[in-house]
């Protein structure tokens, strides 16, 4: 079995919830397993520190993670139109990664959830998909050949996965559909170029 990395920060669980559902749409994929991980919140709070295992949820990711990915998968809530910083602080701390070349030419995507229509999903995409080119991932978004592209009224972007979390609303079936389709499309890719 090959694994895609589903990697996520979630603050109240919409991310979370659409890493599993995308984590799923890997596991469609014959021969592909996805590995849920996600990262420790960062504080301004110097003396803060996170436990060295999270309390629920997936572990926490190491580069170790990143070097065994046959593809990535990487998640995010929307942050004033960015990705969070807890996100970002792990993804700067993988320059041995880059230095190696440890990613290059693996497949890769990238997911959000936000908490208002316009609060910058796509912003946030684009960030995320920034040092997977730095890395020489081949980046991978939804094509609209996916029929949910086309109807869905609140989240789903040709750049990735996206919700508009109202509340502790569960996905709704057009952005559930594009999460498994996410899903099952990197492990496709990755199981394509792994065998060439």
């Amino acid at each position: 079995m090959s694994d895609v990395l589903v990697l996520y920060y979630s603050q109240s669980g919409s991310t979370a919830e659409m890493a599993r559902t995308i984590a799923r749409g890997v596991e469609e994929v014959k021969g592909m397993q996805a590995r849920l991980r996600t990262v420790p919140a960062v504080s301004t709070v110097c003396e803060a520190s996170a436990p060295p295992v999270p309390e629920n949820g997936a572990p926490y990711a190491e580069l170790q993670d990143l070097q065994e990915c046959s593809g990535l998968i990487l998640g995010s809530p929307t942050h004033f139109g960015n990705m969070a910083a807890s996100l970002k602080h792990f993804i700067d701390g993988t320059g041995s990664l880059w230095m190696s070349g440890a990613m290059i030419n693996k497949p890769a995507a990238v997911f959000t959830s936000t908490a208002s229509m316009h609060g910058g999903q796509e912003s946030t995409l684009l960030s995320m998909l920034l040092p997977l080119m730095h890395h020489g991932m081949v980046l991978m978004g939804l094509p609209y050949s996916e029929a949910a592209l086309h109807k869905t009224i609140t989240g789903g972007t040709p750049y990735g996965a996206s919700r508009l979390n109202s509340g502790s609303a569960p996905l709704d079936d057009d952005e559930k559909t594009l999460c498994l389709a996410l899903g099952r499309r990197v492990a496709e890719a990755a199981r394509k170029l792994q065998a060439d």
